[in-house]
């Protein structure tokens, strides 16, 4: 099972120029086994192209499926968040910084849950969800 994360859908869905190199990877993916989206990444989506309750619809007719954030990903995000805050700490950095925790929440639903997570952001969750497999589409 591979779950996606939010700007890979909002290239497909938002018919960005990194469309293309989206729907391949997710094809790709498809026709090894279940492709899945979990909540943050159905509400990033939502915000951020505008849709409503007929996403999941579009999803499904994709042949992507739901897959909840379960509670042990969730105190993982949580731990990886925390170290984050650290590092930025200690190399001088305010604590907050571009990563919040939707981003943490779909590192961690990915690395517990599923087989690997679909992404543009390869550096991060790479650093930060040791043994993730990640999938960058290519030309994005």
């Amino acid at each position: 099972m591979i779950a996606v994360d939010s700007p890979v859908l909002i290239d497909l869905l938002g018919g960005d120029a990194r469309a293309e190199a989206a729907e391949e990877s997710l094809r790709d993916a498809l026709a090894r086994g279940p492709v899945v989206v979990c909540d943050v990444v159905v509400s990033e989506v939502v915000s951020g192209l505008g849709y409503g309750a007929e996403l999941l619809d579009t999803l499904e007719q994709a042949g992507i499926t739901f897959s909840p954030i379960e509670a042990r990903a969730a105190v993982r995000a949580g731990e990886m968040q925390r170290r984050y805050k650290e590092r930025r700490k200690a190399a001088g950095l305010p604590a907050a910084g571009p990563r919040t925790v939707p981003d943490f929440l779909i590192g961690a639903h990915a690395l517990l849950q599923c087989n690997g997570l679909i992404t543009r952001d390869a550096s991060f969750f790479r650093d930060y969800f040791k043994g993730l497999k990640v999938i960058v589409p290519q030309g994005a």
